[in-house]
């Protein structure tokens, strides 16, 4: 039996346009996509904001500035038919290098594997398409 626990992470929202910076990942037991924006979990000793930097900079090689929180989420949710639960501070952030936002695709280097993130307009997500966590499509609608 696993150990359940909840997990604390930060994500960020990085925005260009209509679009916002997500990772694409499949769950296989849906059958389905999903996509979240890039972040990940903090270590011991951390703060978000240094979860944040540090995660951005290992994933995908780009220093962030002018973080933002915009809210905290508690997000339960069932992954490959496991349940998990996850405490998310989701911020706002610019990249320090202008011309990230004219790359159409960042290689996404996760701890065993490797994902693409793309830009994606909010209206895209539907129930086929998910951005994880689910409260998160209307947060930003209603931010718009």
């Amino acid at each position: 039996m696993t150990a359940k626990y909840i997990r604390v992470i930060a994500i960020c929202v990085f925005q260009h346009g209509d679009k916002i910076l997500v990772f694409e990942h499949f769950d296989k037991s849906r059958g389905t996509p999903f996509y979240r924006p890039l972040g990940g979990g903090l270590e011991f000793g951390e703060t978000t904001e240094q979860a944040l930097k540090r995660e951005i900079k290992e994933e995908i090689d780009q220093e962030i500035t002018d973080l933002k929180l915009l809210t905290v989420l508690e997000n339960i949710f069932t992954l490959e038919g496991e349940t998990g639960h996850e405490i998310v501070y989701v911020y706002d952030a610019h990249f320090t290098d202008k011309a990230a936002y004219q790359r159409e695709v960042f290689t996404v280097h996760e701890e065993t594997e490797t994902l693409k993130a793309t830009w994606r307009s909010l209206d895209s997500f539907n129930d086929y398409h998910r951005l994880v966590p689910e409260a998160l499509v209307t947060l930003l609608k209603t931010k718009r």
